[in-house]
């Protein structure tokens, strides 16, 4: 299963830094708001974004 966040949704959650960090993104890039990002099922589940 995948799971698509924009940028906004993530900055929302809390979990915008670790998102960055998964994609190997840089915090001072521009991004837009509705800029999505496709997690596996695993990295959901581990930024809690999801319950098994």
């Amino acid at each position: 299963m995948k799971i698509m966040i924009s940028a906004s949704e993530a900055m929302e959650k809390g979990v915008w830094n670790d998102i960055l960090r998964l994609f190997g993104r840089d915090k001072d890039e521009d991004f837009w708001s509705k800029e999505e990002f496709i997690l596996t099922e695993e990295q959901a589940l581990t930024l809690k974004l999801i319950k098994k």
